[in-house]
């Protein structure tokens, strides 16, 4: 595949940004139904009594609009309403004000939410003070970032169903006694996204992507894959690690593995990758045979 110099990771995630534009633009709806003129008025508020009313009343209330995650997948309705309030104070919903809650005063978990909501609008409210601090230009900012992060574990699990799959249809075509875990499997502090068992052992395949190679992240990518493959054969399993990336520059020949799938390509390119993987799944029948005790 050729190497992709356009940034798929930012023009998806802008997309996804503008459709959220629409869950801000209900925030300020229900802030005017309450009296405030715009968000900044609100960050403003200086009774605690009304500001915590207000939050608890927003968290409360139910809407149909949505608001996507990193993949374009609707999140919950209170989950929700609890993450775009912590973008909209520059904060962390599951990070850092998640823990927090368990400390937090309050009867309800929702409670405990619009009082923490509220100490953090206090604080951030000198930070931010002007009107453009508060408008979709600056949280458009915000919210890309947040769902730029949680894209990179999102996009994880997709790949991972993506093989799931793939190796499900290479056992049916061939039919094989098999079965694909349906989720990641742990081994001493390793996990590997796919297993596969049959009567005469199982493989782990470690699914790795990278849309960029370089810096320091790079280093730990590759210790990463070496790592899993020699946790995996100090406990007798075989390991077959599968690489999307477009510019990988480990070493595979050192692998500590007879066999690997190393796909070059953008983890982006999903609709041009998943053929290319199909293909390269079906070239482990001998392998998956033999742990079927069946001969190909």
């Amino acid at each position: 595949m050729n190497f992709v110099l356009q940034n798929l990771r930012l023009k998806e995630l802008v997309a996804i940004v503008q459709e959220n534009k629409k869950f801000y633009e209900d925030f300020i709806s229900f802030l005017e139904s309450e009296g405030y003129s715009n968000i900044r008025q609100f960050i403003q508020e200086p009774l605690d009594d009304r500001a915590v009313e207000t939050i608890s009343r927003y968290l409360k209330r139910k809407s149909e609009v949505k608001l996507y995650d990193g993949i374009l997948r609707p999140y919950s309705n209170s989950k929700a309403k609890w993450y775009f309030l912590a973008w909209l104070l520059r904060d962390a919903a599951t990070q850092r004000l998640q823990p927090l809650l368990k400390s937090i005063p309050g009867k309800s978990h929702v409670e405990r939410k619009a009082y923490l909501i509220n100490e953090v609008r206090k604080f951030v409210a000198p930070l931010f003070p002007h009107d453009e601090n508060w408008e979709w230009s600056a949280i458009s900012e915000v919210m890309l970032a947040r769902l730029e992060g949680s894209r990179r574990a999102l996009k994880g699990t997709l790949f991972e169903q993506l093989v799931r799959r793939n190796i499900r249809n290479v056992i049916s075509n061939h039919n094989f006694s098999l079965e694909v875990s349906n989720k990641e499997v742990r081994l001493h502090d390793e996990t590997y996204d796919v297993q596969v068992t049959g009567a005469r052992g199982s493989i782990l395949f470690p699914v790795k992507t990278r849309e960029t190679m370089g810096g320091g992240h790079a280093l730990l990518f590759t210790r990463d894959i070496f790592k899993s493959i020699l946790v995996a054969a100090e406990n007798g399993y075989t390991c077959v690690p599968i690489v999307i990336a477009e510019s990988w520059t480990g070493d595979l020949d050192a692998l500590e593995s007879e066999t690997y799938i190393y796909i070059q390509a953008n983890p982006n390119q999903i609709a041009e990758i998943e053929p290319v993987l199909s293909q390269e799944l079906e070239k482990l029948v001998p392998l998956l045979a033999e742990i079927a005790e069946q001969s190909k």
